[in-house]
C-alpha cells in the first residue's frame, strides 16, 4: 500500500469517526407554518413527492417539484411496471386508471381528499438527455395532475439537456451527465425555480456564508426500517429561531443517501441559499442502504400501502412535518410559549400496550401523546398519564408529549422516552428466532414473498430479495408474527 493510499484512508476513517461521534439529536418542534409546507424530490424521490402531495394532500399545501418522476401509483405494486413502463416507457402507462384510483382511495379515507390538489401548485423538470425515466413519463405526469390542478397551477420545464440528475447553475457534473452523485451543472437553478414557483416571489439568494444551521436528527423517532436511515437532515435558517417559517421537504433519488454520496445532496442542490433567505425550513429525509437501491419506496418494495397515507415511509415524513410544525396556528405568526413536559418515562408494559407518563406543565389545558412521531390519543388528554395500546409484542417504541393551551396551541415536544413491550406470552420469555435463507423462510411459512421481494408474516417487514442467497434472522413475537431481529 502507497503511503497516498494509506493517507487517504486515514482521512476516510477520520471523516467516518467524526460523524459517529455527532449525535443524531430529536427533530425540534418550530411552530413553522403549517399553512406553507411543500415537498420536492429527484427519481424515486420525485416518484415520492407525488405520493406525499396527493395522498397527504391537505397537509403539502403548497405543492409539489417534480424531478424525473411520474404519475400517482404508476407502479400500482409492481416492480415490472416501476422499471418499464414508469421509467423506459416501455408500454403506455394508464393514467385514466390511476385517476380513478386515486379517486377511489380518496373516497375511502386511505388518502386526502383530492379536492385539496385545487389550490396547490406543481413544478415539473425533465432534462432532453434524460434516458432513465424518459419525458414520456413526466408527460403522463402532466396529464395525470391535470384532472385534479387548475392548468394555471402547474408548470413543466422540459428543454435542457440534462442527464438523470438533480441540476444546479454552478455545481456538479456535466449536464448531460447520469452518473454519481447524480447532480449536474447545467447553468441553470432548478432548486430556485421549484421554490419561486411554489411560493412566489423570493428574496434574492445567499451565496455566501449561510446562517442558519445544518443539524442531523432521530429519524428512528418516526420510523424504524422500512427502508429509512437511522438519521436525517434538516437545515434551519438563523431567522426560523424568532420567527414562524415554511417547510419544504427534500427527497433525494436512489444512490442518494448521506450513505451513498455523504452530504452533497444535502448541502449542494441549490435549496439552502434559497431558505436561507426566505424563511424556508428544508427537512432531508434519508432512505437507508438497506432500501432498494437506497430509493424511497414508490413501487411496494417494502410495503403493500407505500402510496397511501398508512405507508409506513409515507407516515414517517409526514410525522416529521407535524413535529417541525408543532405549536403552529396555520398563520404567520408563532406557536404556543408552553414549556415541553420533562420527567416523559415510561411503564406498566404487557405484550400491546405501554403506560407513558409526564410531569404537568403550568398553563396547559391537555396534552398530546405522539409514537414515532404520530399523535396517538383521538382526544385530549386531561391528565398526566395515557396507556398506548395496540403494540407489537416485544418491539421497542418512542414517544414524546405535548402540551396544549387553551387556545389549542400546542408547546414544545418533550424529549422521546423508549419502552419495549413483552414477549406474546405476557410473562416476558425469550421470542424464539429462526435464522435461514429467505427462500426457506417461505417455505416455512414464516414469510411471504411478492414482486421478487421477500416479506415477514405478520410485520410485512421487507426481508431483502427472495432466493437462497440472502439470510436473515426473523423473531417471532406472537402467533404468525415475525419481525427481522435477534434473540
Amino acid at each position: 500500500m502507497t503511503m497516498k493510499m494509506k493517507t487517504s484512508l486515514v482521512a476516510a476513517f477520520a471523516a467516518l469517526a467524526c460523524h459517529a461521534a455527532t449525535a443524531a439529536v430529536p427533530l425540534p418542534a418550530l411552530g413553522a407554518n403549517s399553512a406553507e409546507v411543500s415537498v420536492s424530490g429527484l427519481s424515486a424521490g420525485g416518484f415520492m413527492a407525488v405520493q406525499l402531495h396527493v395522498a397527504y394532500s391537505a397537509t403539502f399545501k403548497r405543492g409539489a417539484g417534480v424531478v424525473a418522476g411520474g404519475p400517482y401509483y404508476c407502479a400500482e405494486g409492481s416492480i415490472v411496471n416501476a422499471t418499464g413502463r414508469c421509467m423506459s416507457h416501455t408500454s403506455s402507462i394508464p393514467v385514466s386508471s390511476l385517476v380513478s384510483t386515486t379517486n377511489s382511495w380518496a373516497s375511502s379515507g386511505t388518502i386526502d381528499p383530492v379536492s385539496n390538489l385545487a389550490n396547490s401548485k406543481v413544478y415539473l423538470y425533465s432534462g432532453t438527455s434524460d434516458n432513465t425515466v424518459v419525458q414520456a413519463v413526466m408527460n403522463d405526469l402532466k396529464t395525470y395532475y391535470q384532472s385534479f390542478v387548475p392548468t394555471a397551477n402547474t408548470f413543466y420545464k422540459n428543454n435542457i439537456g440534462s442527464g438523470h440528475a438533480m441540476i444546479t447553475d454552478d455545481y456538479g457534473s456535466s449536464c448531460s451527465t447520469t452518473a454519481s452523485p447524480y447532480i449536474n451543472n447545467c447553468g441553470f437553478d432548478l432548486a430556485g425555480d421549484i421554490l419561486q414557483y411554489l411560493y412566489g416571489t423570493l428574496n434574492a439568494r445567499n451565496n455566501g456564508t449561510l446562517s442558519g444551521a445544518f443539524t442531523e436528527f432521530n429519524q428512528t423517532d418516526f420510523v424504524s426500517g422500512h427502508g429509512m436511515a437511522a438519521t436525517g437532515w434538516i437545515y434551519v435558517p438563523q431567522s426560523c429561531n424568532s420567527t414562524s417559517c415554511r417547510v419544504h421537504v427534500v427527497l433525494h433519488g436512489c444512490k442518494q443517501n448521506y450513505s451513498d454520496i455523504g452530504d452533497k445532496y444535502v448541502r449542494n442542490t441549490g435549496y439552502n441559499r434559497w431558505a436561507d433567505t426566505n424563511n424556508i425550513i428544508l427537512i432531508y429525509p434519508q432512505t437507508s442502504t438497506a432500501a432498494t437501491n437506497s430509493c424511497f419506496d414508490w413501487w411496494g418494495y417494502d410495503n403493500a400501502n407505500y402510496a397511501k397515507k398508512s405507508g409506513p415511509q409515507m407516515a414517517a415524513i409526514k410525522a416529521m412535518v407535524d413535529r417541525v410544525t408543532s405549536g403552529s396556528t396555520g398563520g404567520s405568526g408563532g406557536g404556543s410559549t408552553l414549556a415541553a413536559p420533562t420527567g416523559v418515562g415510561t411503564s406498566g408494559a404487557t405484550s400491546s400496550s405501554m403506560v407513558i407518563g409526564w410531569n404537568a406543565v403550568s398553563g396547559a389545558a391537555s396534552y398530546n401523546v405522539y409514537r414515532g412521531g404520530t399523535k396517538v390519543n383521538a382526544s385530549a388528554l386531561t391528565g398526566t398519564s395515557y396507556t398506548d395500546t395496540g403494540l407489537a409484542a416485544s418491539t421497542t417504541y418512542s414517544w414524546s408529549v405535548t402540551a396544549v393551551d387553551a387556545s389549542n396551541v400546542e408547546g414544545a415536544m418533550s424529549t422521546a422516552a423508549t419502552g419495549t413491550t413483552l414477549a406474546a406470552s405476557g410473562g416476558g420469555t425469550t421470542p424464539v428466532c429462526y435464522t435461514a435463507s429467505n427462500y426457506a423462510h417461505t417455505t416455512a411459512g414464516r414469510a411471504t414473498q411478492s414482486g421478487g421481494y421477500t416479506y415477514a408474516n405478520g410485520s410485512s417487514q421487507n426481508m431483502g430479495l427472495w432466493n437462497t442467497f440472502v439470510t436473515t434472522t426473523l423473531k417471532q413475537t406472537g402467533t404468525n408474527y415475525y419481525v427481522i431481529g435477534t434473540c
